[in-house]
């Protein structure tokens, strides 16, 4: 079912997404409100997404066979997590326009080659270093000096498969070997720490048909490496604002982009924008999109690989989330009745059936008069619980 790259996919057709969870929950339930049918593949048989879908596939990442018989009956296929094996994208690509495209991903999922990616293309970025072996690890730890991130160049998120060296003391040969084994022994790559005056992220939206468009940027907040506030929009200076929008634009741009890209960036106390990572889909920092923009994070990446029109992204009033982890029912059922008390707060959870610590469970999210007020809300809400 392969289509010239300005076909517009209509509603009544159907979506495929690799990636059932909360991300794909919530991009298929944008997709619904515009008339689509949705089909998902994912490895969990009560993945959040499977409930808000016409067709769950049961199957892994790397199920090539799987992700060829899901595109089979879809008309557009996209994806809502990185970890999706090129082969997969390949198979899929056999019957259905895949968006955003195994080169995209090629690039992205390995983080030693993002970085080279980055960097050959004139984008700021901090010091790094690659290393595939232990010995070369040592190299690189001692080149870059001081404090580094470690972390491991396929997979990984939120904290997971990274390692921080030199916080604590200079660190000596047991250290980094100890580092090398905890990773797995695999590729790293090792990240000189950067003088933070805060994290920001740009999310662009980009069609088949050329047409791009940047979100506001978002101020992050991070606690043990998990995203836990974000903001809609940052406080930052106009100039700053436009720099970080052409930045992610030139990158969404250069990939030839069919979808979304997210764009996490560092602010550093000599106000200069660094890039740190990207990620081809929708995220976690552009969720109160939904109360803050004319057009939800969700909806414009339905837009977009549909190659419908993309929406406005203006801000319509400033707008904050903020997670909501497993670790809330340790010991109880977290008080929803509580935080929703808050004036302007909803609650949105994904329906995962364990929780656990660290896994996100949920959001709270809240409009504001002020930014300021938006995060004061949410975590007004938050305590609460």
């Amino acid at each position: 079912m392969s289509s010239a790259p300005e076909r517009v996919i209509l509603p009544g057709s159907t979506i495929g997404i690799l990636g059932g969870g909360q991300l794909g929950r919530m991009m298929a339930m944008a997709a619904r409100a515009m008339g689509y049918r949705v089909q998902v593949l994912d490895p969990d048989p009560s993945c959040p997404a499977r409930f808000v879908v016409d067709a769950c596939f049961e199957a892994g990442w790397d199920d090539a066979r799987a992700a060829g018989d899901m595109a089979r009956g879809c008309d557009v296929v996209t994806l809502e997590i990185e970890q999706v094996a090129i082969a997969s994208l390949e198979a899929a690509q056999a019957y259905a326009p895949v968006r955003p495209g195994p080169a995209v991903l090629a690039i992205i999922q390995d983080k030693i080659a993002q970085k080279d990616w980055l960097r050959a293309h004139n984008v700021p970025i901090g010091e790094y270093r690659a290393a595939r072996s232990a010995d070369e690890l040592r190299e690189a730890v001692r080149a870059l000096g001081g404090q580094c991130f470690v972390k491991g160049a396929r997979g990984g998120y939120d904290g997971r498969s990274q390692v921080k060296l030199g916080f604590d003391k200079p660190p000596e040969d047991a250290d980094i070997e100890a580092a090398w084994k905890s990773l797995g022994g695999r590729p790293v790559i090792v990240e000189r720490a950067i003088e933070l005056q805060q994290e920001i992220s740009v999310l662009v939206a980009r069609s088949p048909r050329g047409e791009m468009k940047a979100f506001p940027p978002a101020t992050n907040h991070h606690e043990q490496q998990i995203l836990e506030w974000s903001v809609i929009p940052a406080e930052i200076s106009p100039s700053m604002e436009s720099d970080a929008r052409e930045i992610a634009l030139r990158i969404a741009g250069e990939m030839n982009l069919e979808g979304l890209l997210a764009v996490e960036m560092f602010v550093t106390t000599d106000a200069e924008l660094k890039v740190n990572e990207l990620a081809p889909r929708p995220h976690n920092s552009y969720h109160a999109s939904e109360r803050a923009c004319d057009t939800s994070q969700f909806e414009q990446a339905i837009r977009a690989v549909c190659n419908l029109p993309l929406g406005s992204v203006e801000v319509v009033q400033p707008a904050a989330i903020m997670n909501l982890l497993g670790d809330l029912w340790a010991e109880r059922e977290p008080h929803f009745d509580a935080a929703l008390s808050v004036p302007g707060v909803r609650l949105h959870l994904y329906e995962k059936q364990r929780p656990r610590a660290g896994r996100k469970m949920g959001h709270l999210s809240s409009s504001g008069k002020t930014p300021q007020d938006a995060v004061g809300r949410v975590m007004e809400a938050k305590e609460l619980l």
